[in-house]
């Protein structure tokens, strides 16, 4: 990152008398690039104001060779972030400068690469100076570093929240059946008491609540295991005490 900050500065600073407007304009662009990349990478709002400043600058003096160079598209980025970077200096916290410093740096990235564009077609075989070339190599790889990073994230975020609401579906689903379960039990337990008491049977069914203390911690194929058995169980009991009501 330092020898690409030297590169930048040196291509920046050492501007030939001889370069052309779209060359000028470049070299202003990278420079307002690595300004507004210092802004958004400070951890204090002084220097977040400060670099954001010198690319503001920077920008500034890339709109006239901009102009004479005729790339559109770069010179209405380049104008863009200049309006965001005026917001910068009244910010009166880091978070809110930052926000524009943050889309300053996006358009940036953007400008140089519509002008990298613009000039390579209008040259045609005419190839860009290697060490320019090699800055815009370096911007593109690293866009697209960061624009994978967010998708990473954004993508890591999807998947937490599915999982989030999956299991809170599947939680309702398991409450819901556990309810009916017990419903439905309750239920067979008084219709097989009536009729213990019609069959003159002194004994009576109950329900053995321990049956339901590991429920909630299977799925739903275990719920609905144990309450198949807890019903023949208690199906089984009710028979079995009917036929010694019979036999007595």
């Amino acid at each position: 990152m330092k020898y690409f900050k030297l590169i930048l500065f040196v291509l920046t600073s050492c501007i030939i008398s001889g370069q052309s407007n779209c060359d000028t304009a470049s070299s202003y662009l990278v420079n307002a690039y690595s300004h507004v990349k210092d802004s958004y990478e400070s951890n204090n709002i002084s220097h977040l104001k400060y670099y954001a400043n010198r690319s503001l600058e920077s920008f500034k003096l890339s709109k006239e060779n901009l102009t004479q160079c005729g790339c559109t598209k770069s010179f209405e980025l380049a104008d863009k972030s200049i309006d965001l970077l005026a917001h910068v200096e009244q910010a009166e916290t880091y978070e809110d400068g930052r926000f524009y410093v943050k889309r300053a740096k996006e358009l940036a990235q953007k400008s140089i690469v519509e002008l990298d564009k613009f000039t390579a077609y209008a040259n045609k075989v005419e190839k860009l100076p290697s060490n320019e070339e090699l800055i815009l190599l370096e911007l593109k790889q690293q866009a697209l570093k960061e624009q994978q990073l967010a998708l990473q994230q954004k993508e890591k975020e999807i998947k937490q929240k599915f999982a989030e609401q999956r299991a809170n579906l599947l939680q309702k689903e398991k409450e819901k059946l556990i309810k009916d379960y017990k419903t439905i039990i309750a239920s067979s337990i008084d219709t097989y008491n009536k009729s213990l008491q019609v069959c003159n049977c002194n004994e009576k069914l109950t329900d053995d609540k321990s049956n339901y203390t590991s429920l909630k911690l299977g799925d739903i194929a275990e719920i609905k295991k144990q309450y198949l058995s807890h019903l023949k169980s208690i199906t089984a009991t009710y028979l079995n005490r009917l036929d010694n009501c019979g036999n007595q």
